[in-house]
This record gives structure tokens, sequence and C-alpha cells, in this order.
């Protein structure tokens, strides 16, 4: 079997999906080299930063979370245009990983009871093959041991890429894009609400709203990337 696979490796070589390097036997995904060279936030920073500032006055959120920074032409948005567009969700499952190590070892997890990825419109879904942020929520599902929810956050509105919108159409456009199908299952519970990139924080507030507003306990907010 160990033969089959360096043949494998030889005839189809596994490269690095930020820098295109070939990967080691010990390495899977992202090489040494780039995971170095990551533009990491300071997780233990989670109740003063810049997502959270993004929040005030806006939503209530117990702590939030970016595990990298988001810029142009950089690693970030390398690995992030693979995740959504090269069909390689295990990247999202790579980053959920080490997100989760992370709050693991800053004792951020104690209080959360459910993961709840944001959710794509099915049309979109159908179209990607995956939802981008349900790779994201199982990493850090794998370390961490909590529990995710799948099903209860839907989106209902479908929305054409909010790329170039301003944050007031941005907001527009999402106000009323989600709806929760089960209240039980997130009332009085500690959610962690994850995305895979923030950047006007329309999204994720539509989202949280929702969430508060069925009988969630408290609401936490994580991502892969916040642009900076």
């Amino acid at each position: 079997m160990h033969l089959f696979k360096d043949v494998l490796n030889i005839i189809f070589p596994k490269v690095c999906c930020s820098c295109d390097r070939g990967l080691t036997k010990n390495e899977s995904l992202i090489c040494f080299h780039c995971r170095s060279e990551l533009p990491k936030t300071n997780v233990s920073d989670a109740y003063d930063n810049e997502l959270v500032n993004k929040f005030l006055g806006k939503l209530e959120i117990n702590f939030g979370l970016a595990y990298l920074y988001f810029l142009k032409s950089g690693i970030t948005q390398k690995l992030l245009h693979q995740l959504k567009y090269n069909n390689v969700p295990e990247i999202g499952e790579l980053l959920g990983k080490w997100l989760g190590a992370d709050m693991n070892m800053h004792q951020l997890t104690g209080n959360i009871d459910l993961i709840v990825p944001v959710p794509l419109h099915p049309k979109k879904q159908r179209k990607r093959g995956y939802n981008q942020s349900h790779h994201f929520a199982m990493g850090i599902s794998e370390i961490t041991d909590i529990p995710i929810d799948f099903q209860s956050l839907k989106r209902i509105l479908y929305n054409k890429s909010q790329t170039h919108k301003t944050k007031e159409q941005r907001w527009k456009s999402v106000e009323h894009a989600f709806h929760i199908s089960n209240d039980e299952l997130i009332k009085n519970k500690n959610v962690l609400l994850v995305d895979d990139v923030i950047t006007t924080g329309a999204t994720l507030e539509a989202c949280g709203h929702q969430i508060l507003k069925c009988g969630a306990k408290g609401l936490s907010i994580a991502t892969i990337a916040i642009a900076k």
C-alpha cells in the first residue's frame, strides 16, 4: 500500500495549495513554509479585536475570532480561492482544526454548546457542491468535540455576489435572508457561529440576530479570515 501511494505521488505529485511546491510525506495541503508565513491574528485577544468591534452596538456577542488576516494577493486569499472555487473543501477542515487547537489552548471552548455554520442558499450550494463554512465547522468540531448543527439555520433568499456592494447594500440584501427552522435546537444554547471570511459583517449580523431571537443563551463568532 505504501509503495502504491509513493508511485501515485510520483505520477500525480501533491502540491501546496498556496505556493504549488511539492508536499513532503509529513505535509498536508499547506507546506510547512507557508504555514509559518500565515498572517495569523492573536486568538488570545478574543474579547477585544477588530472582529468584535465590528458588532459593537449592532449584535451582542461573547467573543469573536478570526484565524487569519485577509490581504489581497496574500496567502489567505490564495487558500480561500482554493477552498471556495477550486473544489478543495479540505482546506476549510484543516484551518478549522488549527483554529480549534488554538481555541483549546486559550480555553475558549468551555462555554460553547453548539457550532452553527453560515448556510449557503441551496441553489448556490448545489452549484458549488459543498458549503465551505460547513467544512470549517467540521475542523473546529473535530478538535474541540463541540457538536455541529447543520440544519437549523437556513438561507431562504438567494443573493448574487456581494463583493462590490457597499456596506448598506450588503445589509439590505441579507437582512431577511436567514431563518431558523428549529428553535428547540438553538434555545438556551451558547452558539459559535462560523463563516469563511468577514468584511462588513452584514451576513454574520443577520444570522446572529436570528439565532438570538429564537432564544440562544449566548453567541460567539469565528471565521477563517478577516479583511484587513
